[in-house]
């Protein structure tokens, strides 16, 4: 692998041609080809709870080959042809990795969040037009099928449901007790026929796919739902190529090495999970630890965190800033985890002083990076061997186009100059090829007038400096706008980060009817820690170097709203204030008593 340290490095490497790179076509071929470096090293370690987690089941490559071949062909006998959409709904287990792999095999894969609302999920199956769904039966501590078992009959596509039971994973009286619980549960109240995956599966080939399917480079391999939490979700069509690409792309950076162990505690329905954490290290032949079905949310996991380090020698650990911030309050106890050469941290940006305390108690190199669902994954990281400049999303990966260019007024794009601050646009061969549903596609691509061909626009506020490194000064839906003057959340976060009782902060925006909006912040104390609201709001006046971003309101909470992916959910805080302003107008119209002021999203954007 290559292991970059300058741009200029980047760039000489691109003056070869990528066609003359050979990379495989389709991401199946990319699996069999890191499959081939050992059969015989383990592929998958798998335990079911953080506490246990020495109590774990070993695959090895040819048995995971095998996983994705029974799936494959499972799907295959279900009717599943190149056009046909498998949707799976599971938390993170071997079989999620087999369905999606085997559904791209010889269909299309379509990852759900299990988290979502069932109305929700309905939705994305039906603009997906799915026509198996892979999902979990009836398991303590989850409510999966519950939710997926209301909509069944909501998805005229629907033709069979192949239910995962994890009770596979338990023995002796474990798995009797559950069996005992569910009994009821376990009854279906569906006419479609709902199959056991391991029986079904174990009637399968392992061998080779059945379908013979030769898979092009611009096949759809895969539909991630974006954008779905709070309006209409989007389906972001990846091609193989884009998926083949993305993972090849950026071990050249990173230099990821085959046979190394990545810790897997990302949702896998989510792009950074499935590629940082599937696809790029299986495509090396690296061992993939998985750390319990719930990832990191998982009971014991992150309290276990760095035993789980030393017991399986882990390289690599792909995370976002509130895992860093939460593996901050657990001690390393004289644990040896000098395997660990990376911490990767993507999704938003991570805080100056966790990211310089996170180092310091730990020794470990973060590599800070930046991707989006319609990028396939990853689009630019700090160089693994070179100057890592904190705050910054790093150099653009190779082969890679990113760039910052000037959309005022809707007019003709330009390239901004060095330090100047416009929209970042993505171009490459990771680029997907647009959602599913052509309206989600207006206004998405830019064109420069360079001859090149159009570039996406990403929706991300950035600048380039001198050194070609990219800063990401907000999201343009994030920034907050007092009387037109556009304040970036991360001036305000940062500093409060630096208070010792902070463990999370998130900066939005108050509705106001005379400037428009005004700066309010969210805090989560560490455990154990006290502040008060006052003390806060006085250390953002003394911290805060722009007037105008120092939040008019502090508010301490106990706990602040977190996506399944780890990412602070600042719209509900943005809803809150919403509802919160109204309140207050309602009350002081004359003759009303009382009333409940109500904020939906408008589910067209």
């Amino acid at each position: 692998m290559a292991g970059f340290t300058t741009n200029a490095e980047i760039r000489a490497f691109e003056q070869t041609p990528l066609a003359a790179r050979n990379l495989p076509d389709n991401t199946y071929d990319l699996l069999r080809q890191g499959a081939a470096v050992n059969p015989e090293a383990p592929a998958l370690i798998f335990f079911l709870q953080g506490d246990h987690y020495t109590q774990a089941t070993t695959l090895r490559f040819h048995q995971t080959l095998a996983g994705i071949h029974r799936a494959a062909n499972l799907f295959t006998s279900l009717g599943i042809g190149p056009q046909d959409v498998v949707s799976i709904i599971l938390p993170n287990t071997p079989e999620m990795l087999f369905s999606l792999w085997g559904a791209e095999a010889v269909g299309i894969a379509n990852p759900i969040n299990p988290l979502l609302e069932p109305a929700i999920i309905a939705e994305i199956m039906n603009a997906a037009g799915t026509k198996v769904l892979v999902t979990l039966a009836p398991f303590p501590a989850t409510d999966i099928w519950e939710k997926v078992s209301t909509i069944l009959e909501k998805v005229p596509t629907l033709q069979a449901i192949v239910r995962l039971d994890l009770a596979d994973y338990l023995h002796g009286a474990q798995r009797m007790g559950v069996a005992l619980l569910r009994r009821v549960k376990l009854a279906t109240h569906t006419a479609l026929p709902v199959l056991d995956y391991a029986i079904a599966t174990r009637k399968m080939p392992d061998g080779a796919l059945t379908a013979h399917r030769t898979i092009q480079r611009q096949d759809i391999a895969s539909y991630f739902h974006t954008g779905g939490t709070t309006g209409t979700p989007k389906l972001a069509c990846h091609t193989h190529f884009n998926e083949v690409f993305d993972a090849w792309s950026a071990t050249q950076n990173v230099a990821i090495q085959p046979g190394e162990v990545m810790l897997a505690g990302l949702p896998l329905f989510h792009v950074n999970g499935y590629v940082v954490t599937g696809l790029i290290p299986w495509s090396l032949g690296g061992t993939i630890v998985m750390a319990s079905p719930s990832g990191y949310r998982g009971a014991g996991v992150v309290q276990n965190f760095w035993k789980i380090v030393e017991r399986y020698r882990i390289s690599y650990f792909g995370g976002v800033p509130t895992l860093y911030t939460a593996l901050l309050q657990v001690p390393i106890a004289g644990e040896d985890i000098t395997s660990l050469r990376y911490a990767l941290c993507g999704a938003a940006p991570l805080p100056v002083e966790v990211f310089n305390t996170f180092e310091q108690r730990t020794g470990v190199r973060i590599l800070e990076g930046w991707g989006l669902t319609e990028g396939t994954c990853v689009s630019t990281t700090n160089p693994g061997e070179g100057e890592r400049r904190v705050g910054s999303i790093g150099l653009p990966l190779p082969y890679q186009e990113v760039e910052v260019v000037d959309l005022d007024h809707g007019q003709p794009a330009r390239i901004c100059d060095t330090d100047e601050i416009g929209v970042v646009v993505l171009r490459g061969p990771s680029v997907f090829a647009g959602y599913k549903e052509d309206r989600h596609n207006k206004d998405l691509w830019v064109d420069t007038g360079d001859g090149q061909g159009p570039w996406m626009n990403t929706g991300d506020m950035g600048r380039r400096d001198n050194d070609g490194y990219l800063w990401l000064t907000g999201r343009k839906k994030e920034l907050i706008i007092r009387g037109g003057h556009n304040i970036d959340p991360q001036l305000i976060e940062g500093p409060l980060y630096q208070h010792p009782a902070v463990a999370l902060a998130a900066a939005v925006g108050r509705p106001d009817p005379r400037v428009g909006e005004l700066p309010v912040a969210y805090v989560e104390l560490k455990p154990g820690a006290t502040a008060t609201e006052a003390e806060l709001l006085h250390f953002a006046e003394l911290h805060i170097a722009e007037r105008a971003a120092i939040p008019k309101q502090i508010h301490i909470i106990a706990g602040l709203p977190i996506t399944a992916v780890g990412k602070i959910f600042k719209p509900e805080l943005v809803q809150r204030e919403i509802r919160d302003v109204f309140t207050h107008e309602v009350a002081g119209v004359a003759g009303v008593t009382a009333a409940t002021v109500s904020v939906v999203a408008d589910k067209r954007y």
